[in-house]
Formats: C-alpha cells, sequence, structure tokens
C-alpha cells in the first residue's frame, strides 16, 4: 500500500502558528486529545445512573465489553499506522488508501459533517453544564460563543489549541482525585452488596448509554498530518490514552458504589458532586473541560479531513488547494465553522446526534476491516511493526455494527444507506487512484487459493463454460464482436479482447501499456465486462495460436477463438490454418461477420436467431450454448431460438424432427425446430438464404478443411454468409465436443 505524494505532504498549520507544523509528538499530539475526548461528559453525567441501576458487576461488564471493541479498533489502525505513513485525513486516509476512493469518499464525507456537527453538539453539552453554575444564562447564545471561541483557538494553530487541553486535562484529573478522596473518606462496607440492581434498565441498554464513551479513540489520528512522527505517534499515544481510560472507567465504577447511596446514583445526574470533596468547585470545571476539550479536538480535525477529501477530488478542489502557507486549511476551517454554527441556529440536534455516531462507529468498523483486510491479502508490502491477528479486527468490525444497532437502529440504517448512496455515486465517477490498495491484494489472496482448489478438481462437460478470446486488430471497428464475445459469455466465462501488433517486440517504439489501458478505457465505457490485451507477433497465424495458449492460467485458459471477417480471402485461408491448430488445442473457433440490421432491442419487435444444424461435426451442440446464453442477456432476452434443419427426402425429415424433439427438451433450453425437405431445383444455399433471410443471427457449423483446400473453402464460406446481417461459423473442438448439452449422465 503506497501513499500518494500529493497527499504524504507537508500540510502546514493555519494562522500564526504555521512554523510549528508537523511538531506534534505523542504526548500533545495524540494522547491529549485522545484522553480528553474519550474522558468525557458520559463519565461525568451517566456513569453514576448506571451504577445505580445495573450494579457494580453489570456496569464493570459493559465497561469491559465496550473497550474491548474500542481496543482492537486501536489496534487495527495503529497497525496501518506502523505499516505506512498516514497523511493528512486520518481515518478517511487510511480507509481510502486500503479500500479505495469510493468506500473512502462514502465514509469520508459523513465522517467530515460529524466532526463539524460535533462543534455543535459539544457546544450545546458544555452550554448544558454552564447552567448547572448560571442557570439564567441563554443554552443558544452560549452555544454560539463556545462555537466562535473554539473556533479562534483552532484557525491559531494545533499546537496552541491542544497546549491550551492541557490545563483542561489538569481539571479533569482534579476531579477525578476529588472523587477519590470523597469516596474513600465516605466508604463504610462492601461495594458488592450495597448497589442491587434496579431492574428498571436492562443490560444492552445500558450498554448503548455508556458506548459513546469510549468512541473517541481516534481523536489523535485526525491530526495525522500534523504529527512528527506518525507512525511512532499514533500507536503510542493512542494505545497508551485507551489503556489510561480503560484503566480510569474501570475504578469510577467502584468509586461511584462507595461513596453514595444507590437512590443518589440513580436520580442525580451530578452525584459525583456529592461525593467529591469541594463538590461543583472540583467536579464541574472538568466537566467543562472535558467538553471543551472534545469541541477543540473535533474542530482541528474537521478541516484536515475535508481538506484530504478535496485534494482526492471527492470534495470541491477549492477546499484542498495547495498554497504553502496558513490559507490551505482557511476554505475548510469556514465551511466547518458555517456548518457548527447552522447547527447552533437550528437548535434543534436530538435528530442529528444519534446519526453522527453513527458515522463515527462506521469509521471504526472499517478500519477494522481494513486491517483484516491487509492482514488477508499477504501483500509483501504488509509489514506492519504491530501485527493484529485478522479474527480479531473482524470482531472489532462486527462489534461496532452491533453496537450501532444496539444504540439506535433507525440511526444506523440511516447512516448505512446514506454512506451506500454516496458510495454509488463516487464508484460511477471515473477517478484514477495514484495508490494501491488493499482489495487488489485480497483479491489475489482468494484467487490463489480458488485456483490451488480449482486444479485439483477435475473438468466435466457439467463445467465447461465458454473463455473467448476474440482478437480485435482494431478494437473501435471491432466493437460489435467483442460484444457478442460478452453476449456469449453472458457471465459465465472470461472475455479478453486482444489485439495483435505484427513486429519485433525489441523494435516496437509504441507504448503497449498505454494501448492496453485505452482499450480497457473504452470496454469499460461500453459497459463490457472484458478484459484488454495487447501483443506483438512476428505474423498472425502463429502469433493467434501462441496468444491463444499462453492466454489465462491454471484451469481458467481460453477455450473458445473468435475472429472477425477478414478483408480478403487470404486472410480467410490464414484463419482456417489457425482453426486447425487450435483443434489439436482443444480450443473451439468462431468466425463473425456482422453488419447489423440493429444490434440493441427494440421494444415490441420479435427478433431470432437461427442455428444451421447439420449432426455431422457435432458444433450443433456449441451453438445452442452460445445462442443460449446470448439470449440470457437483457438486450436478446425477446429473441426466439429457432433450430433450422436441412433433409434430403421424407425418412430423413421425420428422424431429424424426431432426434429434435427429444433434445430440446432434455436441453431445457426454449427454442423452436424447423426441418426443411429440400425442394427440387433450389440448391441448399439458396433454400438457408431464403429462410434466414429477415434472422437477426445466423449460426453455421464449421468443418477443418483438408491442408490445400483452405482457399476453396474459405470460398464456401463467404457464399454461405451472402447477405445474411450477423453470421457466426463455430467449431466445436473443445475436450467435450458434442457433449456440452449433456444431462444427467445422457448425450443430448
Amino acid at each position: 500500500m503506497t501513499s500518494s505524494p500529493e497527499i504524504a505532504d507537508s500540510i502546514p498549520q493555519a494562522g500564526p502558528a504555521n512554523p510549528d507544523a508537523r511538531k506534534l509528538g505523542s504526548f500533545l499530539g495524540v494522547y491529549t486529545p485522545t484522553i480528553l475526548t474519550i474522558l468525557g461528559v458520559i463519565m461525568y453525567l451517566r456513569f453514576g445512573w448506571l451504577v445505580g441501576h445495573l450494579g457494580l458487576e453489570r456496569t464493570v461488564l459493559i465497561v469491559i465489553v465496550a473497550n474491548s471493541i474500542t481496543i482492537i479498533t486501536t489496534l487495527s489502525f495503529s497497525a496501518v499506522a506502523t505499516n505506512v505513513r498516514v497523511g493528512v485525513g486520518g481515518a478517511y486516509y487510511i480507509i481510502s488508501r486500503s479500500l479505495g476512493l469510493e468506500i473512502g469518499g462514502a465514509v469520508g464525507l459523513p465522517l467530515f459533517l460529524s466532526q463539524a456537527f460535533s462543534v455543535t453538539l459539544y457546544a450545546f453539552g458544555m452550554a448544558e453544564a454552564l447552567q448547572f453554575v448560571a442557570p439564567d444564562v441563554p443554552l443558544q447564545t452560549s452555544a454560539l460563543l463556545i462555537v466562535i471561541v473554539v473556533s479562534v483557538l483552532a484557525f491559531l494553530g494545533a499546537n496552541l489549541a491542544l497546549k491550551i487541553q492541557l490545563p483542561l486535562m489538569m481539571l479533569i484529573g482534579i476531579s477525578l482525585a476529588a472523587l477519590i478522596i470523597g469516596a474513600a473518606s465516605g466508604f463504610t462496607g462492601s461495594v458488592f452488596t450495597t448497589i442491587p440492581v434496579s431492574g428498571e434498565v436492562s443490560f444492552w441498554v445500558g450498554f448503548a448509554v455508556f458506548f459513546p464513551a469510549v468512541t473517541g479513540v481516534m481523536a489523535g489520528l485526525g491530526l495525522s498530518g500534523d504529527l512528527r512522527d506518525p507512525g511512532k505517534a499514533i500507536p503510542v499515544g493512542s494505545i497508551t490514552a485507551v489503556i489510561t481510560g480503560f484503566i480510569i472507567y474501570l475504578s469510577v465504577p467502584f468509586l461511584l458504589a462507595m461513596g453514595a447511596s444507590p437512590e443518589v446514583l440513580r436520580t442525580d445526574p451530578l452525584a459525583w458532586t456529592q461525593i467529591a470533596v469541594y463538590g461543583k468547585w472540583l467536579v464541574l470545571p472538568g466537566l467543562l473541560g472535558a467538553i471543551f476539550s472534545s469541541a477543540v479536538s473535533s474542530m482541528l480535525t474537521a478541516p484536515r479531513t475535508l481538506q484530504a477529501l478535496a485534494r482526492d477530488r471527492v470534495a470541491p478542489r477549492v477546499l484542498g488547494r495547495k498554497t504553502g502557507d496558513w490559507r490551505e486549511l482557511l476554505p475548510g476551517f469556514l465551511l466547518t465553522i458555517v456548518i457548527a454554527l447552522g447547527g447552533v441556529l437550528l437548535g434543534r440536534l436530538n435528530a442529528v446526534a444519534p446519526v453522527v455516531s453513527m458515522f463515527f462507529l462506521t469509521v471504526y468498523g472499517i478500519i477494522n476491516l481494513v486491517a483484516a483486510f491487509e492482514a488477508l491479502s499477504g501483500d509483501p508490502s504488509w509489514r506492519p511493526k504491530i501485527r493484529v491477528p485478522w479474527p480479531i479486527c473482524l470482531f472489532g468490525a462486527f462489534g461496532c455494527i452491533f453496537a450501532m444497532f444496539l444504540i439506535n437502529p433507525g440511526a444506523a440504517a440511516v447512516a448505512i444507506v446514506v454512506e451506500m448512496a454516496i458510495w454509488l455515486v463516487i464508484s460511477r465517477r471515473e477517478r484514477e487512484a495514484q495508490w494501491g490498495d488493499a482489495r487488489r491484494g485480497l483479491y489475489e489472496s482468494v484467487v490463489r487459493k480458488a485456483l490451488i482448489k480449482l486444479a485439483d478438481r477435475p473438468m466435466s462437460s457439467r463445467n465447461w463454460r465458454p473463455h473467448l478470446l476474440v482478437f480485435a486488430p482494431d478494437l473501435e471497428k471491432s466493437l460489435d464482436l467483442v460484444r457478442f464475445g460478452f453476449w456469449f459469455s453472458q457471465g459465465r466465462g472470461l472475455v479478453t479482447a486482444c489485439q495483435l501488433l505484427v513486429g519485433d517486440l525489441l523494435n516496437e517504439k509504441r507504448d503497449l501499456r498505454k494501448m492496453q489501458q485505452e482499450m480497457q478505457r473504452v470496454l469499460d465505457q461500453e459497459r463490457l465486462v472484458v478484459f484488454s490485451e495487447v501483443d506483438v507477433v512476428p505474423e498472425i497465424v502463429d502469433g493467434i495460436v501462441s496468444v491463444s495458449q499462453a492466454n489465462g492460467m491454471a484451469s481458467i485458459e481460453s477455450n473458445t477463438v473468435m475472429v472477425g471477417w477478414p478483408e480478403d480471402a487470404d486472410r480467410m485461408v490464414e484463419f482456417f490454418q489457425v482453426m486447425r491448430r487450435l483443434a489439436h488445442l482443444n480450443k473451439s473457433f468462431i468466425l463473425g461477420r456482422i453488419r447489423p440490421r440493429y444490434l440493441l432491442r427494440r421494444e415490441g419487435i420479435p427478433r431470432t436467431v437461427h442455428i444451421w444444424w447439420g449432426g455431422l461435426q457435432r458444433n450443433g451442440d456449441l451453438m445452442l450454448l452460445l445462442a443460449y446464453l446470448m439470449t440470457r442477456n437483457h438486450e436478446w432476452r425477446d429473441a426466439h431460438v429457432q433450430i433450422m434443419s436441412i433433409a434430403m427426402d421424407e425418412t430423413m425429415k421425420a428422424h431429424t424432427e424426431w432426434d429434435l424433439a427429444q433434445l430440446i427438451p432434455k436441453t431445457r433450453i426454449e427454442a423452436e425446430s424447423y426441418v426443411f425437405l429440400k425442394p427440387q431445383g433450389q440448391t441448399v444455399m439458396d433454400l438457408i438464404h431464403e429462410k434466414s433471410r429477415n434472422a437477426e443471427v445466423v449460426f453455421f457449423g464449421l468443418d477443418v478443411p483438408g491442408e490445400g483446400n483452405e482457399a476453396e473453402y474459405a470460398k464456401r464460406v463467404m457464399a454461405l454468409a451472402g447477405d445474411l446481417p450477423v453470421v457466426f461459423f463455430v467449431k466445436n473442438s473443445s475436450l467435450f465436443m458434442g457433449d456440452l448439452l449433456k444431462v444427467d449422465g445422457e448425450d443430448v
């Protein structure tokens, strides 16, 4: 996994703090914002309620289960951070470089909005906390002022903003010390017997209330673009902060149980103030500091996430323009401030808050998937200093999803639908990422294992499917031929369009890779699931045979070669020479001429596909199979397949009709059969042209002409094609010639 040079460039600080850009270490850049986000309002206002209703043992179990998910998430993104330098954008950067731009964008855009709205949510939380001290303070006005103060601090630079968080962390520490002293001084009995379970709150309801308290584990990751050494700072700072938070969260329930009665814990949101020494004077500053520091962290990370999205062209480029100074982050800051202030003016964030939490949880879940995919991919580039077994990472991912639906099923569904909609929009836009991602490694790992298993399974006529190699001298002119090849495979087999260049590979001046990429671009534009290939060969006949032998691997190699109608009889002769050699390789051959009246479906106008059934060369089964697969495509589903045959006398006619009547039901292919008695004075060729002149597609079987007879045979084939619009001449040379329609062990 490699990072984009553009994204990995240093990102300057906003405002006057620019000279200190990228100078943050583990403590100030990661540990401080992470621990302050973890130790938030839930700890102060809801922990007592949990202990009062669920008792000590269940509360401790909730703490352990919730923290196990976030600890796994921390280990997952720490593993990624020790494997590759994490650029600006934090979580978005990791996801987009591992799972692709479309998934990264689907998560990154909601992540930015969640970070911006989090500023509003924390501002309202702090304003409500202030009302404990001054009940007459207007809630909305306080929230607006808090957003402005937070914005000014963040704009002056991450270094300054995070240094201001140090005294806030001290206030939290003082409130914890006050709780310890107050609980110890008032404790008189066993904590395990003093807090009974109330029965009013279930375990999982309590879990849903508590879990948001531990979702701040990636606060430091959002400042990855400002860290001196992200590969060291992120794991050290994050893991240390998570362990610190875990220890505190394990201790607080015991302290609350020691210092207050169950009734106080259940009914008083500020039970801390009744337990801690000096009550509100030491607890409320810690509560306000925890909320304010979380708001600052959100204001710091939101513009950086937006900047990374803009540089990847997921967001407007103006939001991520590279100027080399403080102006880089200015558009992102302004947009974040507008969103945060707009949220305050709305004044109704109760419905938004759960969705915001869901977006954060989806990010955590996908981060765990990233680590699991990287480990499963087996890429040699995956060499993290911190290794986490992939089953543990998957457990963390499913734990996040479980927590989402446990906390708020409706909000979880909304978040997933929004992200899927963004993913669909981005995935349909053409993008060329400058980095690889874990998906290719994972796919290769899965394909490798599948090929090894496939090689152990014997091929049978039941498993045979067409893997077509279509030779297209000029893709623009051969698109109809390639399109029919795609229809013939209909998602069952693989199709490769190959352009042959006659010449010397060592002296070839053209950029073969660029030509192949242009071919693939055209194929993708036409929505054809077809691979592209460009090969240099000394001459056509040997070139087609050599490429046909080399195409594919293991048990997935091309088994059917398809060529277009040649411009002259000499090239037709060469094609029949190729067909003879391919027959020795058990590769079938299709020669197609396409002069279509129309290819795409026209509503209300039925179309017919004719298969001229000879039976002697055992080509009929492949022709019928190709026609069947073609009519599975939505463009040809209205077409009627008709099996046509010519008999020389009544006895032969009756026999052929009986054979076809037995064949069609057994194959379970919808087709009609017509057997014509050859009229006196009319040639077989004239009869074929008469019966098939209105058919959209006509199939004929091919024989292998004897050596030296290719030119004469070519004239007969060209005459048989006549003026028919679309004709395909098919030579079945597969290992299962004549048995491709075998059903239940019987030849049909």
